[in-house]
């Protein structure tokens, strides 16, 4: 069923084939595992949407395309997956790997939060004062926050293989006692 859904959804070869926005791009955007949904598109397209939803700032749906296309994963799963972070999320998220920087570095998991207040700023200088602030958080953020990426995005590669292995199991099974 949730496949059936998401395939209606999904553009078929011939529409982005016929894309004229989509033109320059269409050597790379030909591989079917792009737009396909089996196990190993999704999962990897939630794998690489979970590793780039950590990318500061506007980043991540770029992150997100260009390595579903070098890795030949599910496309749009993987630009969707980037939204589990968000206003709401983000700043939990980066402590979290802060934490764990500080954890794998040694240097202890207290967070001075002088550090994790997020500056002020305006829509003139936020770019700037953004990438002072995340400079400031040093070693234990910088080598927490892929650390964090990493573990996030297998995590959502397993799940999504055990899920998709449960469902099945489920579905043969529903199938199977509708025969006897």
């Amino acid at each position: 069923m949730p496949k059936k859904y998401f395939k209606k959804l999904l553009p078929s070869h011939e529409t982005i084939r016929k894309n004229r926005l989509l033109q320059p791009f269409g050597v790379w955007l030909k591989h079917p595992n792009l737009w396909h949904l089996h196990r190993r598109s999704v999962s990897g397209g939630v794998a690489v949407g979970m590793f780039c939803g950590l990318i500061p700032g506007p980043l991540q749906m770029i992150g997100a395309a260009l390595l579903a296309v070098l890795f030949r994963v599910n496309l749009p799963v993987a630009m969707f997956t980037t939204f589990y972070t968000n206003p709401f999320t983000i700043v939990p998220l980066y402590l979290v790997a802060y934490q764990l920087g500080a954890f794998v570095t040694g240097q202890g998991s207290e967070v001075v939060s002088a550090k994790l207040v997020a500056p002020e700023m305006g829509w003139d200088n936020w770019y700037s004062v953004m990438l002072e602030w995340v400079v400031s958080l040093g070693k234990p953020f910088a080598l927490g926050l892929p650390l964090l990426a990493v573990l996030l995005s297998l995590l959502g590669y397993v799940s999504v293989r055990m899920g998709w292995r449960l469902w099945v199991m489920w579905q043969w099974r529903k199938h199977g006692m509708r025969g006897h």
